[in-house]
């Protein structure tokens, strides 16, 4: 065999891992995506009877692959013992075959690679998967079904024809759930390690309870091999789940918010509920809110379920499955569309329409106020963990912050300084960009940064008059506390609110979490990866008599 051949192989080795159809005899197509970018299709179908599990496939893949796949078939035993492999194809325009006959401990492949004659004998381990990468991916659907029905701790087997023979081992195994649509299901994502022969690689694979395998990321080699509805942007895994929870879809202008309601367990089937709204930072697009492992939004929905109200969270506009253009997106594009869930919810049989609430953490509390500025119909608003400065100072504040506690000469740091102002000043001005690094301009010349900088809190409030508390960690060293004193001394010279309540919770930091030094450095080492139970009983203690009071 020449070195062509072996290369071809020994490249998919690292590339491929296929995934296996949700119901047997039905085809099934996947998608290959290679740094982001799309690199071909296969259909697989599966069909198992009495005597055994039969594997086809069909196929093309682009460069760097250049995969032209006619035909592939592995045949198993019901035991999972592999009985045959046979499959024919081009790569880069060159014809080859392969044909494996198992038996015995070992494998008997013959074939070609254009004129080049291939026969060779390797020993197998029993019951190995055959995964013949340089054909397609889907011998490896087997290994999904392998997974789910094997013994924790079992070792699993793979074979690569002609030649390599390699040890699988699975590190962790996490129980999730995939939603596609309003559709939710539950999987399984299996850590891997193949011990192959070239090293040791990572391979991440989700599959779901009965083993059809959805998805596999090989992070080392920018590889993502998905089943084609969960890589549709209707698609997204869910990482946190409350009892109650249920996707919905929510009619905005020319687009859809894909969100989850959360009811409360002992819910009348009559009666009408109070609703809160929840709205999330700007680092986190994601319903659940998603922050070094926290879920905040998604926490917060249990709370507040819990308490006896409908929480509402969604993705944010262009995120998700979320529709709409993120890049244009204001701030008060964003409270539309937070005005927008308000309407839907007050047009519920089983909301209360007077006793809807907006509860916003960090951006989102800023956008929960512009909403209800704007609209009467909320009856109550929490800020959680909000700047009292406008967002040009608060940038700066910030930054001033991080290079405080960076090693950084001073020099520079004045550098970075000056920088942040000249560009803040080019966004709000439009003038003075060609002073400012082409990278840099991208980044920051946006309808979303400019509406942020341009965001005053003293000019929204004048027009707020619902009940607002204003809720902040003791231990916030991104926002520090004083400004949930600072923003409560707004409230109450510029807005028409008769209630303006703040609660400081101590030992609290950015994240919602108990800390130790709240500095974030210390997030991704933090024991407790939960909202703080002091702060959920305080926001959820105030929602309940504040809404009780409205009549």
């Amino acid at each position: 065999m020449r070195v062509a051949f072996h290369c071809t192989w020994a490249l998919l080795a690292v590339l491929a891992v296929p995934v296996y159809a949700q119901e047997p005899a039905r085809p099934a197509t996947y998608s290959l995506f290679l740094g982001g970018r799309p690199a071909g299709t296969e259909t697989i179908t599966v069909r198992t009877d009495a005597n055994g599990t039969t594997i086809t496939s069909d196929g093309r893949f682009a460069a760097p692959l250049n995969i032209t796949l006619r035909r592939s078939e592995v045949h198993y035993t019901a035991d999972w013992t592999p009985v045959s492999f046979d499959a024919e194809g081009s790569f880069n325009g060159t014809d080859a075959t392969l044909k494996t006959a198992f038996s015995n401990g070992s494998a008997v492949t013959t074939g070609s690679e254009g004129t080049i004659p291939i026969n060779i004998t390797q020993p197998v381990s029993p019951k190995t998967v055959v995964l013949p990468t340089a054909f397609g991916f889907a011998g490896y659907t087997a290994m999904a079904k392998r997974l789910a029905t094997d013994l924790p701790g079992t070792e699993l087997h793979a074979y690569i024809p002609p030649r390599v023979d390699f040890a699988i081992r699975v590190r962790e195994v996490h129980n999730e759930q995939m939603q596609v649509g309003t559709n939710v299901f539950a999987v399984r994502r299996y850590e891997l390690l193949f011990t192959q022969p070239s090293g040791d690689l990572p391979v991440s694979l989700t599959a779901t309870t009965s083993g059809d395998l959805v998805r596999l990321t090989v992070t080392a080699q920018g590889i993502d091999l998905i089943r084609s509805d969960v890589a549709s942007s209707n698609s997204r895994m869910q990482v946190f789940s409350n009892p109650g929870d249920e996707a919905v879809d929510i009619p905005a202008v020319g687009f859809n918010l894909a969100a989850t309601i959360t009811r409360p367990r002992n819910a009348s089937a009559t009666g009408k509920l109070p609703a809160v709204i929840l709205l999330g930072a700007s680092a986190s697009n994601d319903r659940d809110g998603v922050i070094f492992g926290v879920p905040t939004l998604g926490q917060l929905a249990g709370a507040f379920a819990d308490a006896g109200f409908l929480a509402v969270r969604y993705d944010r506009r262009g995120y998700g499955q979320s529709g709409g253009r993120s890049e244009s997106a204001t701030l008060a594009d964003l409270a539309d569309d937070a005005r927008v869930v308000v309407k839907w919810l007050s047009d519920r049989n089983d909301v209360d329409k007077k006793k809807i609430a907006l509860a916003g953490y960090s951006e989102g509390a800023m956008v929960a106020l512009v909403a209800a500025s704007h609209d009467k119909g909320v009856a109550a608003v929490v800020s959680i963990s909000a700047p009292s400065t406008t967002g040009a100072e608060q940038i700066l504040e910030e930054q001033q912050l991080e290079l405080s506690a960076s090693i950084l000469p001073q020099t520079e740091k004045d550098k970075r300084v000056a920088l942040q102002k000249q560009v803040q000043q080019a966004v709000v001005t439009g003038k003075g960009w060609e002073a400012i690094p082409p990278d840099v301009r991208k980044a920051a010349d946006t309808p979303w940064f400019q509406s942020l900088l341009a965001y005053d809190p003293a000019k929204v409030l004048d027009d707020v008059r619902q009940p607002l508390l204003i809720v902040h960690g003791g231990l916030d060293r991104q926002v520090p506390p004083a400004h949930a004193d600072q923003l409560a001394d707004l409230a109450r010279k510029e807005s028409k609110s008769k209630s303006v309540d703040v609660v400081i919770v101590r030992g609290v930091n950015h994240l919602l979490t108990p800390a130790i030094t709240g500095e974030t450095t210390e997030y991704g080492t933090l024991p407790d990866r939960n909202v703080s139970k002091d702060l959920l009983s305080t926001v959820t203690a105030w929602l309940t008599r504040t809404v009780a009071a409205i009549r």
